[in-house]
């Protein structure tokens, strides 16, 4: 069986700012000197008079962004996700959020697949603290072509937008219509739901599949919006399931975990389990040893699913 094609999220961002760029000449690019790995670089090599250097300042490049968005500019302002949301969360809030600006926050090295940069620079916190701004958008996606339609989405669309882009290049999926706030049914399903987000999506459907071998049947729903989320197609699988999963590459406080449970706690209540990073803090080490010491393998899927079922 042939390999499934593979590249990172930051690539495709990178060539998606290109193209914007020559479509629309309102578009800049603001990095804290970080654009070869952002991938921002190659937008600077073809619009140089459209790029800004902030330097290692992520507090002033979010400022800097709402002043270009309130004189008519889209800029794409981008850094690590540790340190564009977490340094800079109070201009994204009171700057962007709070002026509803048309601020584009796009952020590399989200999650813990950063792998060897260790646990000062891995981030697991960021769709937490961009969810909770309100007038946010808060994308995560599953795999290249879909952070290239996020982009270009983010920019025809006015108002703050965060999108949560990884290091690792990560399997090319099916092909499929990408719609802001619409969550996507990959997989039907009749006895749990797995709902994930980014590079879990992969490992849902791997999950599903060995499901279906031990006789359980697992529909998988990729929630690339996690705010606005797609609350009504998340209920009415987890009503016809009876039982839902989450997994994500980020904590499980506050992320689509969270999210998730907030929405069936009030509109459906079943059985639910979470999988994603626990209460801790991470550490130096090759990527998939990461994500299999901390519990984000298909393996750690199929075993929540499992337990989720019993408990209907």
């Amino acid at each position: 069986m042939t390999e499934p094609a593979r590249k990172a999220t930051r690539d495709a961002y990178g060539e998606a700012l290109v193209e914007l760029g020559k479509r629309n000449g309102d578009i800049v690019v603001l990095d804290a000197d970080l654009s070869s790995s952002t991938k921002t670089s190659v937008f600077a090599k073809a619009f140089p008079e459209r790029f800004f250097n902030m330097g290692i300042s992520e507090q002033d490049m979010l400022g800097t962004a709402a002043g270009l968005a309130a004189s008519g500019k889209t800029p794409f302002a981008s850094s690590f996700a540790l340190f564009g949301t977490g340094r800079a969360w109070e201009q994204a809030r009171n700057d962007a959020g709070r002026g509803n600006l048309n601020v584009k926050l796009a952020c590399s090295h989200a999650g813990i697949t950063v792998g060897e940069d260790g646990a000062s620079h891995q981030c697991y916190e960021d769709i937490a603290l961009m969810r909770v701004i309100p007038n946010f958008t808060v994308i995560c996606p599953a795999d290249a072509p879909e952070a290239r339609e996020a982009v270009f989405a983010a920019a025809e669309r006015k108002g703050p937008f965060y999108i949560r882009l990884g290091r690792e290049a990560v399997p090319v999926l099916a092909e499929r219509e990408f719609e802001v706030g619409k969550a996507q049914l990959l997989r039907d399903g009749a006895d749990v739901t797995v709902a994930a987000t980014g590079i879990m999506v992969c490992e849902a459907l791997e999950a599903a599949k060995a499901l279906e071998k031990q006789g359980i049947s697992a529909a998988v729903v990729n929630v690339h919006t996690i705010k606005p989320l797609d609350a009504k197609a998340i209920a009415a699988v987890a009503k016809r399931t009876g039982a839902v999963v989450t997994a994500e590459e980020h904590s499980i406080i506050g992320g689509l975990g969270g999210a998730v449970a907030e929405t069936l706690g009030e509109q459906c209540p079943v059985p639910m389990k979470r999988v994603g990073i626990m209460d801790v803090f991470g550490e130096s080490g090759k990527a998939r040893e990461l994500m299999e010491k901390y519990g984000l393998t298909a393996k750690n899927i199929a075993e929540a699913a499992k337990e989720a079922v019993k408990r209907k």
